[in-house]
């Protein structure tokens, strides 16, 4: 598969830039976010959780989603040694060792994502079903759930109610 690759002439600092350069919402950026898992001997496993810009990653639902009872993000150093990737462009595919990817269902909410092309200053568009299966990505719900609690009347219990993502 072809990928159509954007390349901006500055570096792009922050999700809502790129959308904002792309003209795009925000939720349509995935982000690439690197975990590790540690091995016998000092090793790291790293797992690659994917997910909207306009969502904040669980650890504990991703270390559940993933098998792994001890989970942590890892440092920019370990990013790029572990993905071949600086930590922040990150790509959800193309890293240079055997990676875990996950992909949170977050990400399918829109026909069209951009991910990182794996530079500070290039991205590409591709539908969901289609990332998921390029990076070869399983998918779980990985995302915190937005909470908000609203009064019922004065002096009444509070009750839950979803609400949108946190922005």
């Amino acid at each position: 598969m072809k990928l159509d690759i954007t390349i901006f002439d500055e570096s792009v600092r922050s999700d809502d830039e790129t959308a904002a350069l792309i003209g795009v919402d925000l939720g349509q950026i995935v982000k690439a976010l690197v975990f590790v898992a540690p091995r016998p001997g000092g090793r790291l496993a790293p797992i690659v959780c994917l997910a909207s810009a306009r969502d904040r990653v669980d650890d504990g639902r991703l270390a559940a989603a993933v098998g792994e009872a001890a989970l942590r993000r890892a440092t920019p150093s370990e990013v790029t040694g572990l993905t071949g990737f600086a930590a922040g462009c990150t790509p959800p595919l193309g890293h240079g060792h055997d990676v875990r990817v996950i992909m949170d269902q977050g990400v399918g909410r829109f026909a069209v994502v951009w991910a990182s092309a794996g530079t500070d200053n290039s991205v590409f568009p591709v539908p969901p079903a289609t990332l998921r299966a390029l990076a070869g990505a399983f998918v779980a719900p990985v995302a915190e759930e937005a909470w908000t609690t609203v009064p019922l009347k004065q002096g009444s219990p509070m009750r839950p109610q979803t609400g949108p993502s946190p922005v």
